[in-house]
């Protein structure tokens, strides 16, 4: 596994009940658990490789409200003093840092966009800053060049995907809640209509609550249970070069190319939006549904190859609970890199900060951004299976909105009052078109 990630402990022993089981170990599933295990509930997480191995250790570490689409917004703010609050809660470091993000621009259309979200954003209280063409060209001095204009967000920030996920898992344990690593969860159990227990490949912990965070394997994990969760996932390449640049901003986004430094001081490059689109049959299936998503954001895909089939997590076929499942053949979803994309990225970055001569590149990787029509996730209770609770699609922002994700997950556990309107995030809207639903960032 190319990207960097901690490693945690996993308990060697599974539970025979828990009040809740959380499948799948990525930021949204382990903080789901975190939250839950904070009001004492007993909670165990299902991981079937390892903890934060897959997008959210594969992923560019941004914690932002800045261009949030307006149904995510409310949470990215929460989501940002949750950052903050987890580390005096727990004494865990997750490497969040509000070192605000930069954003730069010689397009007037990209510009007017931004004013647009800062105007949006006056109205709900989020502030944000944009910069005159002098600003701009001060903030970004390291590029060396003139920009018309730019934004600068002071509240966002950082967290390090290297060891998100793993600080959040060992708070999990001090509360008491049980991880298990290599243990895929295969199916869920059902009584009298509603949830009863989760089949793993070790054994089955009944419970009554099911989580079900799984990422990029949501929708077939679903389709056992005769649920239709419209995804599809997006190959995104970057890459992480040495410590050596001095002088850059901690997060520069421009339209060529996107630097984050990281907690090692080296940075992550990237380019915002490029993927692969790798062809699988649950790509056809949900086709029609992906096509407002896809007359918005074809410009920055491009076909891809035989990944998605060889991984197999978009998979239409069936398994039994008793045999072993797609998920323990691919542990870890790590597919190819895309070595054109990475060239181009690095090539983009090195003309826009010279600086970044002075280092080297330490590894490249790709993952699946899973994504839905619209662009916004599914979190909710499903009505057809009381106790299964889907919390997947999180269409490349799930880093930076875990936290709050996951309290919304716990608050609709308990019954408590929603730490927002859980209304834009039911998977119940799949059933309709996302025609001019689709999100605008």
């Amino acid at each position: 596994m190319p990207a960097p990630l901690t490693r945690v402990d996993t308990t060697p022993k599974l539970p025979a009940t828990a009040d809740a089981v959380v499948i799948g170990g990525g930021i949204v599933g382990v903080f789901a658990a975190y939250y839950l295990a904070r009001r004492g509930l007993k909670v165990a997480l299902i991981e079937k490789g390892l903890v934060g191995a897959e997008q959210s250790s594969r992923n560019w570490g941004w914690c932002r409200q800045q261009n949030r689409d307006a149904r995510e917004l409310p949470m990215s703010t929460k989501s940002l003093d949750l950052w903050e609050r987890f580390a005096t809660e727990t004494g865990e470091d997750t490497g969040f840092r509000r070192c605000g993000l930069l954003y730069l621009s010689n397009s007037e259309e990209e510009l007017s966009g931004w004013a647009r979200w800062r105007d949006f954003a006056r109205s709900v209280g989020v502030t944000t800053h944009m910069l005159s063409g002098a600003e701009a060209t001060e903030r970004g001095r390291a590029t060396g060049a003139p920009w018309k204009g730019g934004v600068f967000s002071p509240t966002d920030g950082t967290a390090d995907p290297a060891n998100a996920v793993p600080a959040v898992a060992r708070a999990i344990l001090k509360l008491g809640g049980t991880v298990h690593q290599s243990c895929a969860a295969r199916g869920v159990d059902v009584e009298g209509g509603r949830v009863s227990g989760v089949v793993t490949e070790h054994g089955t912990i009944r419970t009554k609550v099911a989580i079900l965070a799984g990422g990029a394997w949501a929708s077939s994990f679903c389709r056992q249970l005769g649920i239709r969760f419209p995804q599809a996932s997006i190959r995104s390449s970057i890459l992480a070069v040495s410590p050596g640049a001095n002088g850059l901003p901690d997060a520069l986004h421009t339209s060529a190319v996107s630097v984050t430094r990281r907690g090692d001081c080296g940075y992550t490059l990237a380019i915002s939006g490029r993927g692969r689109v790798d062809p699988t049959a649950q790509q056809f299936r949900f086709a029609p549904q992906f096509l407002p998503m896809f007359a918005r954001r074809w410009r920055s895909l491009a076909p891809g190859g035989l990944e998605g089939v060889r991984s197999g997590h978009e998979s239409l076929a069936g398994w039994r609970l008793d045999r072993p499942t797609p998920m323990e053949r691919m542990r870890i979803l790590d597919p190819a890199v895309d070595e054109p994309t990475i060239a181009l990225t690095h090539s983009r970055a090195l003309k826009l900060l010279p600086a970044l001569k002075n280092t080297e590149i330490k590894a490249a990787w790709a993952g699946y951004i899973d994504s839905t029509p619209d662009g916004v996730p599914g979190i909710g209770e499903i009505a057809t299976l009381p106790g299964f609770i889907l919390a997947a699609g999180f269409s490349g922002h799930g880093f930076g909105i875990g936290p709050g994700a996951g309290h919304l997950i716990a608050d609709i556990v308990t019954g408590d009052e929603p730490i927002v309107d859980p209304r834009p995030y039911h998977p119940s809207r799949f059933a309709a078109s996302a025609w001019g639903k689709v999100a605008d960032f």
